[in-house]
């Protein structure tokens, strides 16, 4: 299901490229030409060619929430790291800093049996 979406997904995509770029140039981006009055008028009539962009647009946007709700779903809390198979180093014990005794306190209101912490 996942494939033929990411199909539909690049379809819409090229789709929606080529009636972008068949469109009439309305003027007013970069001063290039095209579009004759269109910045004196009001808005123009929507063309058959606009409207198709729109839907195009629409389902472009669709394709992509659903193609996020698949990867969330696949993801799974993993790591990409964890894919591949790598493990990080383990840490030896010479590699953690020693604390000195005098410099851990207990979190207010712990009791006999809390964690130590150590003091910034």
């Amino acid at each position: 299901m996942e494939n033929v979406v990411l199909i539909v997904h690049l379809i819409l995509a090229l789709s929606l490229i080529a009636v972008v770029l068949l469109q009439r140039s309305e003027g007013g981006g970069l001063g290039m030409g095209g579009g004759g009055g269109g910045a004196m008028s009001g808005r123009s009539a929507a063309t058959a060619l606009g409207k198709f962009t729109w839907l195009l647009a629409i389902a472009f946007i669709c394709t992509s929430i659903t193609l996020t709700i698949f990867a969330a779903e696949n993801a799974s809390g993993s790591s990409v790291v964890d894919r591949l198979g790598v493990t990080p180093p383990a840490l030896n014990q010479s590699d953690t800093p020693a604390i000195p005794e005098g410099d851990l306190l207990l979190p207010p209101g712990a009791g006999d049996d809390a964690p130590l912490v150590p003091v910034d």
